[in-house]
């Protein structure tokens, strides 16, 4: 299993690209960055200084939107930067959140978005693309090559992953949650004439390593709750538009039901108010709280359900060590163990 870090554009700049960098320094294979330019600085220019100061990682956000960014600016930023630095991006991308509420938008819709997928990774890899009645083309990106994984919860979002995009991306830890929508996003690969196994699986939350006593048990549950309450968010919707019956989890639906509305000013803030009403329960199983043997119990649990990469969270107060807990106690005993020297027939 891969493990990548999701970070958000807070300033300064610098902060931003130091995290990366001591990511990468401690196995860390993705960077990934939240996309809202009014809340938090421009992602693109800080993953150019990302992939300066990085040899390896892959970058890109988690998640950007189909409308406050043009598809083919989108995609173009992509290849240059894969010109610049290898082709070591890829793009994460959902029906949009706080990038278009904060502008009193409304997240785009799923054939929009499918269409924003569509032409974002034919132009990424240097193929052309079908906008409305024009066919447009990248000419100079012909080694560029781009993945792009669909962010989402409800079922129909699930089907658009399956049958269209690189990678899924789930935003919660939740382990009867994880499985329903890797099934969910396997059957629609499938039913599209595609392999299910090729579409990548990322599922990010917070993480929050603790020396296992129930005092920091319970300050981690605090520095987390906000998790919960941004989930919140897209959960209302599907359950505004399916309800709370129907083949949906209950693990999913039923918790915000105490929701009272959301401050996008405090998204994902580890003080946000408005995550008052998300329970203890919610934050353990949405997020992974706990000693370095707990990380890695639900970390083998989730690549047992097909999880190929685990994107930490780092919106709290220990955002440097948790990168050192990651990555000297959790990531070296995640590899496959593999010896200097190898047992011989007959040997004792």
């Amino acid at each position: 299993m891969d493990i990548g870090l999701v970070l958000q554009c807070t300033p300064p700049a610098s902060r931003v690209i130091e995290l990366a960098r001591l990511a990468e320094t401690y196995g860390f294979s993705h960077v990934w960055t939240f996309d809202s330019h009014l809340l938090w600085q421009e992602p693109y220019v800080i993953y150019s200084q990302i992939l300066a100061a990085t040899r390896k990682v892959m970058v890109g956000p988690m998640v950007t939107n189909p409308s406050t960014r043009d598809w083919t600016v989108t995609a173009s930023t992509f290849a240059t930067l894969n010109e610049m630095f290898g082709n070591r991006t890829l793009c994460g991308i959902g029906r949009g959140d706080s990038a278009v509420r904060t502008q009193g938008g409304k997240p785009a819709t799923l054939a929009t978005l499918r269409q924003a997928v569509e032409v974002i990774r034919e132009l990424g890899n240097g193929r052309s693309a079908r906008i409305d009645d024009t066919v447009v083309r990248l000419p100079w990106a012909a080694d560029s090559r781009l993945e792009v994984w669909v962010a989402g919860y409800g079922p129909r979002a699930l089907d658009l992953t399956g049958a269209v995009a690189d990678g899924f991306i789930l935003q919660l830890a939740d382990p009867d949650i994880t499985a329903w929508t890797i099934a969910r996003v396997r059957a629609a690969a499938e039913r599209a004439g595609r392999d299910p196994a090729a579409v990548r699986i990322c599922v990010a939350a917070p993480a929050y390593v603790t020396d296992g006593t129930d005092a920091a048990l319970a300050h981690a549950r605090r520095q987390c709750r906000w998790f919960g309450g941004m989930v919140g968010n897209h959960v209302a919707e599907i359950v505004a538009r399916y309800g709370t019956t129907g083949d949906i989890p209950a693990a999913l639906t039923d918790y915000v039901e105490g929701r009272r509305g959301y401050d996008y000013n405090q998204h994902g803030r580890a003080d946000n108010v408005h995550a008052e009403f998300v329970p203890d329960a919610i934050v353990d199983r949405f997020c992974l709280l706990g000693t370095p043997d707990d990380q890695l119990s639900r970390l083998r649990g989730l690549a047992e359900l097909g999880v190929d990469q685990f994107a930490v969270y780092l919106q709290h107060d220990a955002k440097t060590a948790t990168l050192q807990a990651y990555g000297e106690s959790v990531l070296p005993r995640l590899a496959p163990l593999v010896t200097a020297t190898q047992p011989t027939e007959g040997s004792n």
